[in-house]
């Protein structure tokens, strides 16, 4: 029985992992759609950039942390320009145009990946300080470093709750999203609003890439391994909704952990078994805009 219990924990606190790790790239996505309108299918390769990011400084510097630092600093300066030169040139345009520029990006990141990092597959080690594990009974343990990254994408959720909620760059962001149109003509400047979203969305899956490194292999096409089951958060939590991500991505989260373990004939089906019902009981996503 202990052990039983042990395993059902140890999955638990997987799933809870995985689902804040999934909020984190998820909700970059849909911020980025419900404020800006356009269809981003590039987000996974900003995802592979961080983790590539903190492979590359971590070997430079030595220090995994400086690299986080870094790597999200450059994160959100190449989202910036990326805005700038590309990006807010779309936002009057039809979907299939976003969809054509995002795609002919996943090839420019994958082909500089390739240049710069190598084909090969690498790992990061974990920080000396974090390297070690919970005992769960008498014969079970847990890495901390996995319990260190959930407490890190809970804190990120907070401050994106108290950026967006309660700070007047939130309330501009919040009023982009509703009618961006109106917000402007009240004085709001749209321009750096969207500029601002589509960094920090950036930013959110780089930063995702680089704290999921050390517990995971830093390899190419790994951004396309997230990218699907991104835009399955987004829509089963609903576009423009950050805590409709954040649920969306603990339930996906849970139904693919405990799914591998309890039902591994179907588990690959299950995250778009549930999309499709919420799909066909709430076209709109769970929670709307």
């Amino acid at each position: 029985m202990d052990i039983l219990l042990g395993s059902l924990l140890i999955q638990a606190l997987n799933a809870i992992q995985y689902g804040l790790l999934l909020f984190l790239i998820a909700s970059g996505l849909t911020l980025i759609f419900g404020v800006m309108g356009v269809i981003n299918i590039a987000h996974g390769s900003f995802y592979m950039m961080g983790a590539y990011f903190a492979f590359t400084i971590t070997g430079l510097t030595g220090n995994f942390f400086v690299a986080v630092i870094l790597g999200a600093i450059l994160s959100v300066i190449i989202g910036s320009l990326l805005e700038w030169a590309l990006f807010k040139h779309l936002y009057k345009r039809d979907h299939l145009e976003q969809v054509l520029l995002s795609y002919g990006l996943i090839l420019i990141f994958e082909e500089l990946r390739s240049i710069f990092v190598g084909d090969e597959v690498h790992s990061i080690d974990v920080p000396a300080w974090l390297n070690f594990s919970i005992p769960l009974g008498d014969i079970m343990s847990y890495p901390f470093y996995r319990l260190f990254m959930s407490g890190v994408c809970v804190l990120v959720a907070i401050g994106m709750y108290i950026l967006i909620n309660r700070t007047r760059i939130g309330s501009m962001i919040r009023a982009g999203a509703t009618n961006s149109g109106m917000a402007e003509v009240l004085g709001v400047n749209i321009s750096m609003v969207n500029r601002l979203v589509f960094s920090l969305g950036v930013g959110l899956a780089a930063f995702a890439g680089m704290i999921n490194a050390p517990a995971s292999a830093v390899a190419p096409g790994m951004g396309m391994e997230v990218l699907i089951v991104s835009f399955v958060v987004v829509v089963i939590g609903g576009i423009g909704s950050v805590w409709g991500a954040l649920f969306a991505a603990m339930v996906i989260a849970f139904a693919d952990t405990f799914g591998s373990v309890f039902f591994p004939s179907v588990a690959g089906m299950l995250t778009y078994i549930i999309m499709a019902m919420v799909l066909l009981w709430r076209p709109d996503g769970i929670f709307k805009r």
